[in-house]
């Protein structure tokens, strides 16, 4: 019996089958879809330093025939043989990957498999289906990579683009056709070490069956070879599933009404947020200046607007090109009421599943950022604790800031406890359900103070900023000022604003958040201290004056720490 994978499970390749010669089967569909499935030999990096090991269609083996395309057979979309000991010490690392060929998304496939068979028998399988992804056109789904010795991970990463942007994302180069070719030769089948079931010519038109083959059903297997799956019961082809609600299209047939006449054709649904033109079913219309009554196919009601937008970035809680969720427990936003609805757990929680991107820093909701350490291959700095989940090979470190490093931070409060998180994998960060906001600086610089900063790339430069005053305790303010190329991640109480800097801009300092660097900041003493002794103090003594050239920022917390 094979042994089951989940997304981020590995194993040793020892621990699942003593042989080296391997058959990987993938199994992948979706009505009106097709796919390329490919296998990219990447290096200690991770990147395709070799282009002659990007195994696809048009080069279907690597140069010592180490990576084999096999073709489809045995109920598997694309097969491949791999023979671990044959694969030079260049290449640590095979990603197996699925693409779709033109326009489409993930979230349509039906449930599929990546399996290995070693001796002809499986011994490992790793299933996934449309639910996982949204609107992603390529997906990793498995690796094999060597760690002292070979091992096998169950990926499941979605990714945005198609294939040239999955070959860019692996360091590969897309070549331009500057004339069109003809057509490949059929592929020959394999001599010497070849699978016995190698599929036929591929990229070829399909020809008349052999006169053996009188009947369109599979013809029997011929005997397997080493790594050839089990040619007594090959696994068949998974039953198609009804299209997934979210991503198939709804269609109204008309039917007819008790009184025996059949209704129009109901128009097209609005757009998100435009009054729609359905009727209930059954009812007549309504008087013109009379909203027409709730019932099926009736468009929610306009949600009211969502919060001003963070400093640099989208609204408040949302991914670009994400659909707002859902309220707990309601109707996802842009779906008609009364529109069918899936039911069971998983249709109930599939509105809070992850958000893949294939960007370095997403946004799971307002509370909860996601950091792909595999996308720039930078640490991540992050507050200790802060780490509520992990996938793939991360390891935890402290992260010391010196002698000097604590004597300044106790002494100026702007101390963090940092620790730094490497390794190839995603790391998911909140705290205390703070609202996140993460900010990308491209060369530039932004003050913030250190109880309001979760994580950072470890690309970036800090350090304690003075801010000068008078009429205070100390005589000044203190403040991070972070500097570089990276994103940090600003945690705040509630969902902040964002005001431009004027020569009138007075900020409580319990309130301020961070700004630009390039803001003039002055601590402004407007009651004498000795009067907050008496009654009638108007607890505002102290506030933050910042004076700058136009287009600087301040961004204020409705909350005072």
């Amino acid at each position: 019996m094979p042994r089951e994978f989940q997304r981020g499970h590995k194993a040793r390749i020892s621990d699942l089958t003593a042989g080296t010669d391997l058959y990987v089967g993938v199994q992948i569909s979706a009505p009106g879809l097709t796919f390329d499935i490919s296998c990219f030999g990447l290096d200690a990096d991770e990147r395709l330093s070799d282009d002659r090991y990007f195994i696809f269609f048009n080069q279907p083996k690597s140069p010592e025939e180490a990576i084999q395309l096999l073709g489809a057979q045995a109920g598997d979309t694309e097969s491949f043989r791999v023979t671990l000991d044959r694969i030079p010490p260049t290449v640590q690392k095979l990603s197996f990957t699925a693409t779709i060929d033109g326009d489409g998304q993930m979230s349509r496939i039906n449930p599929g498999y990546l399996r290995i068979v070693a001796g002809g028998e499986e011994v490992a399988r790793y299933s996934f289906s449309g639910s996982e992804f949204t609107t992603e056109r390529a997906v990793m789904l498995g690796d094999f990579y060597l760690k002292d010795v070979w091992r096998f991970a169950a990926v499941g990463q979605g990714f945005d683009g198609g294939l040239e942007a999955l070959l860019k994302n692996f360091g590969g180069e897309v070549l331009e056709e500057d004339t069109p070719e003809p057509a490949p030769a059929p592929q020959q089948p394999q001599t010497g070490g070849a699978p016995g079931f190698a599929p036929p010519a591929f990229g070829a038109p399909s020809a008349p069956p052999a006169p053996s083959a009188p009947t369109p059903p599979p013809a029997p297997q011929p005997a397997h070879q080493g790594f050839a799956p089990p040619a007594a019961t090959p696994p068949p082809p998974p039953a198609a599933p009804a299209p997934s609600v979210h991503a198939a299209p709804t269609i109204i047939a008309p039917m007819t009404p008790p009184g025996g006449t059949v209704p129009p054709p109901a128009p097209a649904p609005a757009p998100y947020g435009q009054p729609g033109q359905h009727q209930p079913y059954g009812h007549q219309p309504p008087a013109p200046t009379a909203p027409p009554p709730p019932g099926y196919g009736q468009p929610p009601a306009p949600h009211a607007p969502p919060p001003p937008p963070g400093y640099g970035q989208q609204p408040y809680g949302q991914v670009p090109g994400q659909v707002p969720p859902a309220p707990y427990g309601g109707v996802p936003q842009g779906v008609p009421q009364g529109a069918p609805q899936g039911t069971g757990v998983a249709a109930a929680l599939s509105k809070f599943k992850e958000t893949p991107t294939g960007q370095r820093w997403t946004l799971q909701n307002g509370k909860l950022v996601r950091a792909d350490l595999g996308v720039g291959g930078q640490p991540v700095l992050a507050r200790q604790g802060s780490m509520v989940l992990y996938q793939g090979k991360v390891d935890f470190s402290y992260k010391g800031a010196g002698f000097v490093g604590r004597i300044v931070g106790n002494a100026t409060g702007q101390e963090m406890q940092l620790m730094r998180c490497t390794g190839q994998g995603q790391v998911f960060f909140a705290e205390s359900a703070a609202h996140l906001h993460p900010v990308e600086l491209q060369g530039d610089a932004i003050c913030v103070s250190a109880e309001n900063v979760l994580a950072f790339d470890e690309s970036l430069q800090y350090e304690v900023r003075r801010i000068e005053g008078h009429g205070i305790p100390g005589g000044a303010l203190f403040t991070m000022q972070f500097q570089g190329t990276g994103t940090i991640v600003v945690k705040t109480h509630g969902t902040p604003v964002v005001l431009p800097v004027t020569p009138t801009t007075f900020v409580d300092s319990n309130a301020v958040v961070a700004w630009s660097a390039a803001a003039q900041v002055i601590v402004s003493s407007q009651v004498r201290m000795r009067r907050n002794a008496y009654p009638g103090d108007t607890g505002e003594g102290v506030n933050l004056q910042f004076r700058a050239a136009p287009g600087n920022f301040v961004v204020v917390q409705p909350y005072e720490v």
